[in-house]
């Protein structure tokens, strides 16, 4: 039996930056060999990452690490013919085959998936697009920021009232879209086990950002009043806004959601003769005295620490949490205990610890993550596995085919 559920699985990722790539890297942990397609030169954007101003800075090229551990490299030039024959080769023993380029890319490689099918019936073509691939906008072109968080609605409803839209994280629409291919990969593996079929697996940014979306935009589809829902939302409601407290940080309280746990948390903040004041004494007076009431309790918060607070509200059971920060995870046991984030043994890697998919099955083992391929590195072993020579490599090392 392999070592790995996924072991003897081949996979073509010839996709670039985070979406498509992390979900192979995904199949990677699973022991499915992975072997990227890189453009000669500069490869992967994913590369470059780490070091654009909008990161952290820090040794190691961290961003390609995360998102291309556990693979093998090879650069073609896909302009050439015997770059595209060498894929083509690679497509027809393998099992599945993701990319994200545009489909104009994919029109002049030859790569749609009528195409590739006539290379492998069985071949899983896994696809992530910007906008889906049917209707006016299938070739265009986009990134996380642009169809998954601005134009899925995300970005318009995730700001205070009146404030100008914020921008987005790298990769945050990218990892989530990552988990549905992947999805739909699995999904269509165990179909083709038990029909023999071959598929398309398509998922996009949009759809995911419309999915993250779907508690406020399904009641829009169902008919929902969307002018009065922000309307209603324009000032919070009282446990629906952030508190700052004594040490800057901010508390959560958005899960108090009854009037046993609201009596609960004002108990806790000594601040029961709240509920007498003539502002606040009923739920109706409440509510219409919201921001009121809010600021009332904005400065009873701001009298001590986060941490003060969090033990208060555990000891009187209620679900208030703070708001942490990055650097708190680094330290955050909850998340190690996981493996939300595991231990990385190859020095070559730069970290110590590196940041998993949220994928965790008890009776599956994953593999432990390797470093990143340079680029090209594996050229020489992957084409001698499809027969080449040495001979034959050199000559397409000369051509400037790999």
């Amino acid at each position: 039996m392999s070592q790995f559920l996924l072991s003897g699985l081949k996979v073509i990722d010839c996709a670039t930056v985070i979406a498509a790539p992390a979900a192979a890297t995904m199949l990677a942990d699973f022991g499915a060999d992975v072997i990227k397609i890189e453009q000669p030169g500069s490869g992967d954007m994913l590369r470059m990452l780490s070091n654009i101003p909008t990161t952290p800075d820090a040794d190691g090229d961290w961003f390609w690490q995360l998102g291309a551990h556990n693979k093998r490299s090879i650069a073609l030039d896909l302009k050439s013919a015997a770059g595209i024959r060498i894929l083509q080769q690679l497509i027809s023993q393998a099992d599945v085959f993701i990319t994200n380029h545009p489909y104009p890319v994919r029109r002049s490689l030859g790569i749609t998936y009528p195409e590739l099918q006539e290379l492998n019936t069985k071949i899983i073509y896994a696809s992530i697009t910007a906008y889906g691939e049917k209707g006016p906008e299938r070739d265009r072109k986009g990134f996380d920021q642009l169809a998954y968080w601005a134009r899925s609605g995300l970005m318009e409803l995730m700001r205070e009232p009146a404030t100008r839209p914020t921008q987005g994280l790298p990769g945050m629409g990218d990892h989530p879209t990552a988990v549905a291919l992947y999805a739909g990969i699995i999904t269509a593996l165990l179909h083709r086990e038990r029909t023999g079929e071959g598929g398309l697996v398509h998922t996009s940014l949009l759809a995911n950002g419309l999915w993250s979306a779907a508690g406020v935009a399904q009641g829009a589809f169902a008919g929902g009043d969307m002018t009065a829902y922000r309307a209603t939302n324009a000032t919070n409601g009282v446990m629906f806004r952030p508190y700052q407290t004594k040490d800057n940080r901010w508390l959560q309280f958005n899960m108090v959601r009854d009037e046993e746990l609201l009596s609960l948390t004002l108990a806790a903040m000594d601040a029961l003769h709240l509920l007498t004041d003539a502002r606040f004494n009923t739920l109706e007076r409440m509510w219409e005295n919201r921001a009121t009431l809010g600021d009332e309790i904005q400065a009873i918060v701001r009298q001590q620490t986060c941490a003060d607070w969090l033990t208060k509200f555990a000891e009187f059971g209620v679900p208030v949490n703070g708001v942490a920060t990055i650097e708190d995870a680094l330290t955050d046991v909850q998340m190690k205990e996981n493996a939300m984030v595991v231990p990385v043994e190859d020095k070559n890697m730069h970290t110590s610890w590196m940041i998993k998919h949220p994928m965790q099955i008890s009776s599956v083992p994953q593999v432990e993550p390797k470093r990143a391929p340079e680029l090209g590195e594996n050229a020489d072993e992957i084409l001698v596995e499809l027969g080449y020579t040495q001979e034959d490599i050199k000559t397409l090392r000369d051509q400037g085919t790999i």
